[in-house]
């Protein structure tokens, strides 16, 4: 599938722009209501950010079973695929926006396994959200054949929605789409509307929020808050 993002402000850019996960998360055979195993020295928390490659659970209709695929987070920018915009799709157009639609009609709907997320920077920086378990974050995905590229690029935006009360003190009205488990299949596997349906504000969560720890001024990696710096 090809075709270029849609411009304007759909996507959104002030909210998430990195998550942690751990290692093992990715071994787990039986995605829609697995917990993880029992960590043990050999597991690790793993940041990703905007442009890293993430192991998304995908449907493959073909063979009716769920998939583990790498895909980068970041649609290819129309002029240059090496840039990612968009890299977020509003819940609420997921099934109108063209970047979006064909491939949320499609099935090609995706779920990554998170640890944390990172929200709305103030002048202290990020906040931390932790859960109080893993929670699976809802993502369309594309294939994108690049010219002058040998391979398609396999690319993929997280679903987002208005955020919830938690949230309601930092800068930022959005929040990813985290689903229910008992919506994993329907997200999937369902037709476009029962999947739009999935997509809900989570309200009443025993999730916890903190400032993030810095290691250094520095900043790695352009933060998704910081449009500019991603280009």
């Amino acid at each position: 599938m090809t075709g270029k993002p849609a411009r304007g402000r759909n996507w959104g850019t002030e909210m998430c722009g990195k998550f942690t996960t751990r290692a093992h998360w990715a071994q787990i055979v039986d995605l829609a209501f697995a917990q993880p195993a029992n960590p043990g020295d050999e597991d690790s928390i793993q940041t990703f950010r905007v442009m890293d490659i993430l192991c998304i659970i995908a449907w493959d209709a073909t063979r009716g079973m769920r998939r583990l695929g790498l895909m980068r987070w970041g649609f290819p920018h129309p002029q240059d695929f090496r840039r990612p915009q968009p890299i977020h799709a509003r819940g609420e157009t997921v099934d109108t926006v063209p970047a979006f639609a064909d491939a949320f009609r499609d099935g090609q709907r995706g779920i990554v396994l998170v640890n944390s997320f990172n929200e709305a920077p103030d002048k202290g920086g990020q906040h931390v959200i932790t859960p109080a378990g893993p929670i699976g974050i809802a993502f369309v995905w594309r294939r994108f054949e690049i010219a002058g590229q040998l391979e398609p690029l396999f690319a993929c935006v997280m679903v987002t929605v208005p955020a919830n009360t938690l949230l309601t003190g930092l800068p930022t009205d959005r929040m990813p789409a985290v689903l229910a488990p008992e919506d994993w299949e329907t997200w999937l596997a369902g037709s476009p509307g029962a999947a739009k349906a999935c997509l809900k504000t989570v309200e009443d969560v025993r999730w916890t929020m903190a400032p993030e720890q810095r290691k250094s001024a520095r900043r790695a990696k352009p933060m998704v808050s910081d449009p500019g710096g991603l280009f």
